[in-house]
């Protein structure tokens, strides 16, 4: 072989590996600017020793005038490269998803919580379901959320997360009122329904879909509020979902203060968005209802994943392809003629979540399961025990948040993230990979976000004893 063949051969080599450190380069540098500096310092590591082999490959080559080292090199790379793009080794889980069997928002935690205890609703319900109130009972012994007493209370964070809430209970008198037209206007359902899933973006939204709304995607009864109680009955045909995005930053802070925050920050600000929609239907001569923190009629996740915004992850919350669970959500139901989504079904993200397990490891309470899905209520599924994961939420005053954190979808909607993304969706080695990379540059239990300073604010208590 010519020494021109052999010189070009092993000088690809050389340019793959400085491609290979200014990659980790301009990784370290996009980590810095996210706040994880173990992942900046593990990139800048990497940047020195993954090149390092075609480095010494292509020098060993030119020197010995030989492309030995080169060739078997480039055939390994070739074939890794090949094996983490191409829809290899996809053996995705299988079975029915969706229930056969309508879920009582009763049984919810947070109506569970509202029971007052020597009330007649208290003993009815506890007379019909005497196995949970034991676990009910514990809960109750605990501080509460957002309480004082409770291990990780602050009166700033708790304080602003109830302001978020009780602006969010502000809507609910408004949400079952009348349609606000006088007439209903003629529309084509295709442009309407680009037009409010476009317009739910503008408003704030970072995904939008709408789905047919099924029988399964209600409660079967009202758990909350003035109807407690009162069989849910829906003349709607179609459910519209956005979600909105929570701060990273935030959410990196968990199970603090400022994660609690962002939490009902955000419920509040979805739930803006799904009144204002709701309103404009009503305006145009249609029914609508949004369904927002505290009073709904549909089970959000459900209709989301149906909507073609996800699916429901190990941890029982919505994954999204851009932000994994790192969204909040909310519904608004109408009889407007509509064009549905429809599920865009993502086994990818199902593979993942049974190979990944980090939610699970990092759960403090042990609340999400360990195993594979399985039929529960006829449909095949994660179930996280509710009652521990709310006796812990109720210990330490705060939503935790500790899995959203955790999980690997959970990063930034960057390209550098998104270039990973896209391997999860197409290889089962890219997905086995990016657990095992994502463990080295972020650590199987993620580090805590420090809080931010301007939310160091000192408290006393000024009252008169």
């Amino acid at each position: 072989m010519s020494t021109t063949t052999v010189a070009a051969l092993n000088g690809l080599l050389l340019a793959i590996g400085v491609l290979l450190a200014g990659s980790m380069l301009l990784f370290a540098i996009v980590s810095i600017r996210e706040g994880e500096p173990r992942a900046f310092r593990r990139a800048i590591l990497a940047a020195f020793l993954l090149p390092l082999p075609y480095v010494l490959a292509g020098i060993l080559g030119l020197t010995t005038d030989s492309i030995a080292p080169a060739s078997v090199l480039l055939a390994i790379s070739i074939v890794l490269f090949l094996m983490l793009l191409l829809p290899f080794g996809n053996h995705f889980p299988e079975g029915d998803d969706t229930p056969s069997t309508r879920f009582d928002e009763r049984d919810v935690m947070f109506s569970r919580r509202n029971l007052k205890p020597g009330s007649e609703r208290f003993e009815e319900y506890y007379r019909d379901k005497p196995n949970i109130k034991e676990l009910d009972d514990n809960f109750r012994k605990r501080p509460g959320l957002m309480e004082p007493g409770a291990l990780y209370h602050d009166p700033i964070s708790a304080a602003s997360a109830n302001a978020s809430f009780d602006t969010v209970a502000a809507f609910h008198s408004i949400l079952d009122r009348d349609k606000g037209g006088s007439r209903q206007v003629r529309l084509d359902r295709d442009e309407i329904s680009r037009f409010i899933k476009q317009w739910s973006l503008q408003l704030g939204a970072v995904s939008s879909g709408i789905a047919e709304l099924k029988d399964y995607h209600l409660y079967s009864h009202i758990g909350r509020g003035d109807r407690y109680g009162e069989p849910v009955t829906l003349a709607h045909d179609f459910a519209i979902v956005i979600t909105v995005e929570m701060d990273k930053s935030s959410v990196d802070s968990a199970p603090y203060g400022p994660e609690l925050m962002e939490t009902a920050q955000q419920y509040l600000n979805s739930g803006a968005i799904a009144v204002q929609i709701a309103e404009f239907i009503r305006y145009l001569g249609c029914s609508a209802r949004a369904h927002i923190d505290g009073s709904y009629r549909v089970i959000c996740p459900l209709v989301a994943r149906d909507a073609g915004l996800g699916e429901i992850g190990r941890m029982g919350l919505l994954m999204t392809p851009e932000l994994g669970p790192r969204v909040r959500l909310a519904v608004v139901t109408t009889d407007m003629p509509l064009v549905a989504d429809g599920r865009k079904r993502d086994l990818s993200m199902i593979d993942f979540c049974e190979k990944c397990l980090k939610c699970a490891d990092v759960c403090p309470s042990n609340s999400i399961p360990t195993g594979g899905r399985e039929m529960i209520d006829g449909a095949l599924r994660w179930k996280i025990n509710a009652e521990s994961c709310f006796t812990y939420w109720c210990t330490i005053g705060t939503d935790c948040g500790l899995c959203m954190r955790s999980c690997p979808y959970s990063h930034p909607d960057n390209t550098m993230h998104n270039i990973v993304r896209a391997g999860l969706k197409r290889s089962a080695l890219s997905r086995r990979l990016a657990l095992v990379l994502d463990d080295f540059f972020y650590g199987r239990i993620p580090a805590r976000a420090p809080i931010p300073s301007w939310m160091a604010i000192e408290v006393s208590d000024t009252r008169e004893s």
